[in-house]
This record gives C-alpha cells, structure tokens and sequence, in this order.
C-alpha cells in the first residue's frame, strides 16, 4: 500500500511496516533452513541469486541499454553456489572462472559494437551477485555453520537497525550527500554500536569465541555493510533507476535487500575463517 492510499512512509522514504513484515518473512525462511538440515539454507541462497541476477540484468538493460550474458551469469551462478558444498574454495573459484571465460564468448556473437562495456556488465554482475553469495554458502559448511551464518546476518541486521534508530533519532550530519542523501555520521555511530554489540554477543554465545573478537568482527562488518549500500546507491544513480526491481513491498527488489549482506558475507567468511576455529 502506498502513501497515496493512507498510509504515511517512513521517514526513510520506505512503507516502514510492509518493510518489517517482508524483513520477518525473510529471516523465518532462513532460520527454518538453518535449523532444519543447515545445507538447505544453499537452497535459499541460490533461489535468492536467481532473482537477484534477473534484477541487476534487468536494471542494467533498462537503464543503460546493457546487455548483460544472462544465461552464462544464472548457470555459472548457480555452479558457483552449489560446488562451494562438495569442494569449497576451489569450487567456487574455478566455477566462477569458467563463468567469466563464458561471458566473454558469449557476447562474441553481437560483434564489436559495445563489446567491452557488455561484457564488462557481464563480469562485473558474476562478480557482485553469485561470486559474492558463495560466501555465504562457504560460511555454514563447518558444523558450527549456522552459528556463523547468524553471526554474519544478525551483524548486518543490527547495522541496519542502529543506523535506522540513530539517523531518525538524531542524523543531522549526510555522510555522503551526493550519493545517499538520508545516510548520516549519526546513523553510521549507531550502525556502529549495534554491530558491535551483536558481534560480541555472537561470537560468545554461537561460536563460543572469544566476546572481545566481536567488537571489531562487528565494526568490520558495519563499514562494509555501508560500503554496500553505498556501492548500490552509485549503481542506480548511474543508470537512473530507484529500485533494483520490486518483488518486496517497502524493500524494492530483493537485490536492493542483498547490497549489505553480499559485501559482508565475503568478510564474515574471511574473518571467522581465520580468527574463529571451527567447532
């Protein structure tokens, strides 16, 4: 429902309530995965990447009259995603690799005309969305891997909701005017805080860690977070859209929900990896 039909935004410019009850839905799809037999949640991560890729394809085709190598990019995906299960790094590598050689044979067949910008949207859309994602498949591997998956996410989760508090509350001061208006030093200070909080609490209670390697875990997590939705922000500002899609009532498409969690669920992998042992 939108604001013309009787319910206000959000300060923020989203419908804040149909965005919680989406965000709910959400995170009970994948606390079910987790909690059921953890590999399903591969299951959801590759679901997510199809539409994810379908959006930024469309996006990038819409607004810039980019022809991105749609078909390479969804099965090269979805290879990346499930041989990180069986082979880990080396899966996702050299599916990833495979992928991109593909891309740039693909468009091959249209000539030379806006070959390098084509294929570079091609690269850079593997990259972003399924290279990214497998990450977070790596993550929940270990047996302890749905602790480190709720790590990463309740990170990311308390990021957005300290930001949202704090720059309601308090944000007075744009931190990067030109390409997010409504993100302020206040919000990025609350991000901060909430971050850290959650990864402390993660670290110690779900990975039985050391609490201290949290904090930093978190404030990590949070910048990167930020960078992400920075990183989306130039993205459709470039080709002159507001929202990647809009499958999600108050959120847009799914990938404008995934900008945060792709970034950081590398990270998360990396960190944990080396300063977290495995249960």
């Amino acid at each position: 429902m939108t604001a013309a039909a009787g319910r206000p935004p959000s300060r923020l410019g989203r419908d804040l309530r149909a965005a919680i009850l989406v965000g709910v839905a959400l995170g009970a799809v994948i606390l079910a995965s987790l909690f059921v037999v953890r590999q399903l949640f591969i299951a959801v991560v590759a679901a997510s990447v199809l539409v994810a890729t379908w959006e930024v394809v469309g996006a990038l085709r819409r607004g810039g009259g980019i022809q991105v190598a749609l078909i390479p990019a969804l099965v090269g995906g979805q290879a990346m995603l499930w041989l990180s299960w069986p082979f880990g790094v080396t899966g996702v590598i050299s599916a990833a690799a495979v992928t991109m050689l593909v891309c740039l044979l693909w468009r091959m067949r249209q000539g030379p005309d806006g070959y390098l910008r084509d294929v570079s949207a091609s690269l850079f859309t593997v990259a972003y969305v399924p290279f990214f994602a497998a990450f977070a498949c790596m993550l929940v591997l270990p047996s302890d891997g749905a602790g480190r998956v709720l790590t990463w996410m309740l990170c990311v989760v308390a990021s957005d909701v300290g930001g949202f508090a704090a720059g309601v509350v308090a944000g007075r001061h744009p931190m990067a005017p030109t390409i997010s208006p409504k993100k302020s030093w206040e919000g990025f200070a609350g991000s901060l805080v909430g971050g850290m909080v959650a990864g402390a609490l993660c670290v110690d209670l779900l990975l039985r860690g050391h609490w201290w390697l949290g904090v930093p875990l978190g404030a990590v997590l949070v910048a990167v977070a930020t960078a992400g939705d920075l990183i989306e922000s130039l993205i459709k500002r470039d080709v002159g859209i507001k929202d990647m899609g809009s499958l999600l009532p108050g959120h847009g498409g799914l990938m404008d929900r995934m900008d945060s969690l792709l970034p950081t669920a590398v990270v998360s992998w990396l960190l944990l990896t080396l300063f977290v042992p495995t249960a």
